[in-house]
């Protein structure tokens, strides 16, 4: 019985100091063990829905006005740039949300940072300076598009187990969506709100699924989850000025409201 704490003992512990520390000596993962890093990994996948929902506005926005303009010469060079860089978020983000999402995420920031900055250097080059306005709806994208990308390996969302047949049909039924959406576009206030944003935000959240939603265990994880889709109704303009506060007002109000129930769910059960 004392032979362990013997020279055999010694022994081993030198060897396991050669070794260095085991698994459960070296504590969790870089960011996991954070707050900040549980915090960001549970408004991943809200954060590239709103990103997938912004970048299928603006293409349906894009393609809607030239349909309902009648006119061939509607677009400019920059309007094809601006497609081209929402389809490669869009495509991105979807990838993400689809169980590639490391891939998915970067392409879905890279994407979305080229056309912020090809919305900058444009009036740069002719001479133009932004004025201050436009910052947030430059700024934002960005934000949102990165949120996923501070999220730690190890916490990453799993997304939905798809084989690589089914994500390229996934891709096609995206880019088949936009399409009816563009043609079902009737530039109303309401096809504005309703066709341009809303739909594509539902799509994207019934992508996501119940995982992430099983995610938000605190209004302060509810809260990040919700702010991108408020930064996004903003740049897209069914949030103005006047609106944003209550917004987030709202979504902040309505994490406290689920922790609560989840809290006296908790104790009726136990």
């Amino acid at each position: 019985m004392a032979e362990p704490f013997g020279r055999s003992g010694n022994a081993a512990r030198c060897r396991a100091r050669r070794r260095g520390p085991g698994p459960d000596r070296q504590g969790a993962p870089a960011g996991s063990a954070q707050p900040a890093g549980r915090l960001f990994a549970a408004a991943a996948p809200f954060a590239l829905a709103a990103t997938a929902a912004y970048a299928a506005f603006g293409l349906v926005s894009m393609l809607g006005d030239w349909r309902l303009s009648g006119n061939p010469d509607f677009l400019v060079p920059l309007s094809f740039v601006m497609i081209g860089c929402d389809l490669v978020t869009l495509a991105g983000a979807v990838l993400a949300l689809g169980g590639r999402f490391a891939a998915g995420a970067r392409c879905a920031f890279a994407g979305t940072l080229a056309q912020e900055f090809a919305l900058l250097v444009v009036p740069l080059a002719a001479g133009v300076l932004p004025p201050t306005a436009a910052a947030p709806y430059l700024l934002a994208p960005v934000a949102v598009a990165a949120l996923p990308l501070a999220c730690p390996p190890d916490l990453r969302p799993p997304g939905r187990s798809l084989g690589a047949a089914a994500r390229i049909a996934l891709l096609l039924w995206t880019g088949l969506a936009v399409a009816a959406l563009t043609l079902a576009d009737t530039g109303s206030h309401l096809a504005y709100v309703l066709w341009r944003l809303g739909v594509p935000m539902a799509a994207a959240l019934l992508l996501a699924g119940r995982p992430a939603l099983a995610r938000l265990r605190t209004p302060g994880r509810f809260a990040l989850a919700g702010a991108p889709f408020v930064a996004m109704g903003y740049c897209a303009g069914a949030v103005d000025r006047d609106t944003v506060v209550p917004a987030l007002a709202v979504v902040a109000a309505a994490g406290v409201a689920l922790r609560l129930w989840r809290l006296r769910g908790g104790t009726s059960t136990g």
